[in-house]
């Protein structure tokens, strides 16, 4: 794997990318497994500051030894969140990035265990991160807040997710469109906000209602559109994953 190349980077980056492989490889040798892909989305999370950039990566390869000892998270150990059909996989953006269907208003704080929900939250972007096809290597979120209310509000949840997304999966979100989104969460969004990374803030887009048909369709064909936002697709509970084609 660790001759994989692919996108659109320029023979400079290519050089980071080694230096930054050289890096790595000399204080973890866990490193050499990891693909050209990989380390250049860590070196661009880092605006290509190969120091930031390798200090980040074997942060990263720590974590997911301790986090997911055995390579990938059991899904009876997060059976109950996935029992809660909080996400859903959709389709595919007019880019071929792969769709993943958030509703935070069946997550519920007060039933909330952190371990396990962090543990959720490897397993749902390990899941959506499986399907991002060649060629392509983010994925796109429509996170519908219709129906959120008080007790749903987890900001240490909220936390937690986007700290796990941003530190150890760089560059994987493309995209996340807020829709139907209370006036309320706008204050639970504040306490947020200054957690996010500058490049992971500019890809939270706030849709309002009357604008949504239209993002929608800019973003997404009408035959990959969820059925439950107008389209003509029935999304998939991620406690489905499973049974999903990846072809």
């Amino acid at each position: 794997m660790a001759g994989n190349r692919g996108g659109d980077a320029g023979e400079g980056e290519w050089l980071k990318v080694a230096e930054l492989r050289a890096t790595v490889e000399a204080q973890d040798p866990h490193a050499k497994e990891v693909d050209n892909l990989t380390l250049r989305r860590f070196l661009r999370a880092r605006d290509h500051n190969v120091e930031k950039a390798s200090a980040m990566l074997l942060k990263a390869l720590r974590w997911r030894r301790e986090a997911v000892p055995g390579g990938s998270v059991p899904e009876e150990k997060v059976q109950s969140d996935l029992d809660d059909d909080k996400v859903y996989m959709g389709g595919a953006d007019r880019t071929g990035r792969p769709i993943l269907l958030a509703f935070p208003a069946k997550h519920f704080s007060a039933k909330r265990d952190m371990p396990k929900f962090k543990s959720y939250c490897v397993y749902l972007l390990d899941s959506i991160c499986a399907r991002i096809p060649r060629g392509q290597e983010k994925f796109v979120c429509i996170v519908d807040l219709k129906g959120w209310g008080y007790s749903n509000c987890d900001i240490r949840a909220y936390i937690a997710a986007i700290e796990i997304m941003q530190n150890y999966y760089p560059e994987r979100l493309g995209k996340a469109l807020m829709i139907h989104v209370p006036y309320m969460f706008m204050k639970a969004w504040k306490m947020i906000y200054p957690f996010i990374d500058n490049v992971t803030r500019d890809k939270f887009v706030f849709v309002d209602d009357k604008s949504l048909q239209e993002v929608l369709h800019q973003e997404i064909d009408d035959s990959q559109i969820p059925d439950t936002l107008g389209g003509k697709l029935a999304p998939v509970s991620l406690k489905n994953n499973a049974r999903i084609n990846l072809d």
